[in-house]
């Protein structure tokens, strides 16, 4: 798979509010998916399978099988590469645009 169609999948996954919720339960610990959705009452069970397979289809979410139960751990390299190939350049850019302005509003 080409970079270009991991990061659409990426970004495809992060932009439903519902799977960057699961995302940020994941972000201390990994959770069961019984425990994903009772976090989310007001969809079902299928829905938030339905989320979680998008994710780990982004290669956002790795799922674990423990016995009976399937524990979710988050992946933050996806984000990771996300942020240093689009974010922080353009971060860069805008800081030393800040910093230009600051100081010319200095000499003013």
């Amino acid at each position: 798979m080409s970079i270009e169609a991991r990061n659409d999948r990426i970004f495809k996954a992060l932009s439903a509010a519902t799977r960057r919720s699961i995302l940020d339960l994941l972000k201390d610990d990994p959770q069961t998916t019984g425990t994903l959705c009772a976090s989310f009452p007001d969809l079902d069970r299928c829905t938030v399978m339905q989320h979680l397979k998008v994710l780990e289809e982004a290669e956002l979410v790795i799922a674990e099988r423990r016995g009976r139960e399937r524990w979710n751990h988050l992946n933050p390299l996806p984000i990771k590469h996300i942020h240093d190939r689009w974010i922080g350049p353009y971060a860069a850019r805008a800081v030393g645009l800040l910093d230009r302005l600051k100081s010319d509003l200095e000499r003013a």
